[in-house]
């Protein structure tokens, strides 16, 4: 059964809640602990498709050879950063110490951390810059209904604005990571329109909080649908038409398959770039067998897995995979995130 566990902070009066150290599914629920990352690559958009690679429209349907480009799909705008980089992102929450690094360590630590693994990942994979990027969970959801009744918090513009100056530091991304609770995509993402306008803010939506039948977070697993993901990708695309900005990246956690439904469904976007990202804790095996079995078993356009300092150490796991084990995988994964 899921566990919920609070924090309480004198500057919120109300608990945020804790990812899960348990699964009601086969599978072992992943919440993950991020990690560090460096300025191996400085963040760039460019204004036309790289030199190496040949031109295609944004409409061609293509596949990249050499490339952890999984699946044929639609070549991407100019200043698009998949698959020409990698991501390594550290994931939390400021006002938690249980959901993942960002909440963990003083925030120069961080960065150190995040600096450090960026390089290693550089180091494991030369032919792909990385670029660092910080995972804030901008809303949170919750064990209790709150004023609204939607059993979320949602963090104060400051929290999220100190977010942005620490991946600002490290020349990198920032992902917006959101649980919807018993609220919606269409209600949460325009509320952070402000923030998701800006050329390096990116978004990822977790459909394990998504509470589409009125239960209560952390009691069940929550299921996003091809069209819910479909509405962010179009939501986001929106953004980037209407400001001139390169495309954007939308990363959705999964760890069981039915946590997204109808994936066949989902359409990448020229816009707009989508991970499938394999969330969850455990062995080195049952990660590898969840990767298999959820991620590269239904394809959609890029992959990604989280990497947990803590809870993929718990027994009977030997060790948290390391970047040689996660780049034998296939599809190789392009964005990596750590909890």
């Amino acid at each position: 059964m899921l566990a919920l566990a609070h924090v309480s902070t004198s500057t919120l009066a109300a608990f945020l809640f804790a990812s899960t150290t348990g699964s009601q599914t086969a599978n072992a629920s992943f919440r993950s602990l991020t990690s560090t990352t460096t300025a191996s690559t400085t963040l760039k958009r460019a204004s036309s498709t790289p030199a190496a690679l040949p031109v295609f429209t944004a409409t061609t349907s293509v596949s990249v050879p050499g490339r952890p480009w999984p699946v044929s799909t639609l070549y991407p705008d100019a200043g698009a950063l998949l698959p020409f980089h990698r991501i390594v992102a550290y994931y939390g929450n400021f006002y938690s110490k249980q959901m993942g690094v960002l909440g963990q360590y003083p925030e120069e630590q961080v960065l150190a951390m995040l600096a450090s693994t960026t390089a290693t990942w550089a180091a494991a994979d030369p032919a792909t810059p990385v670029i660092p990027a910080i995972q804030y969970i901008a809303v949170v959801a919750q064990a209790g209904a709150g004023k609204e009744g939607k059993y979320i918090l949602r963090m104060p513009d400051s929290q999220v604005d100190h977010a942005l100056a620490m991946a600002d530091k490290m020349h990198g991304l920032l992902f917006l990571d959101i649980q919807v609770g018993q609220s919606t995509l269409q209600y949460e993402l325009p509320q952070l329109e402000k923030y998701l306008a800006m050329p390096n803010v990116e978004l990822a939506i977790d459909p394990e909080f998504s509470m589409k039948f009125g239960n209560a977070p952390g009691r069940v697993i929550g299921t996003y649908d091809a069209a819910d993901i479909n509405y962010a990708a179009a939501y986001l695309a929106s953004l980037v038409n209407a400001n001139h900005l390169p495309p954007k990246i939308l990363v959705v956690h999964r760890f069981t398959e039915a946590m997204v439904t109808n994936y066949k469904d989902i359409r990448p976007l020229p816009e707009v770039q989508i991970v499938m990202d394999m969330d969850g804790w455990g062995s080195q095996a049952k990660k590898i067998n969840t990767y298999k079995m959820v991620i590269a078993a239904e394809p959609v356009q890029f992959t990604g897995v989280k990497l947990f300092y803590k809870n993929d150490l718990l027994p009977p796991s030997t060790g948290m995979l390391t970047p040689a084990q996660v780049l034998s995988f296939t599809p190789a994964p392009i964005y990596i995130q750590y909890q």
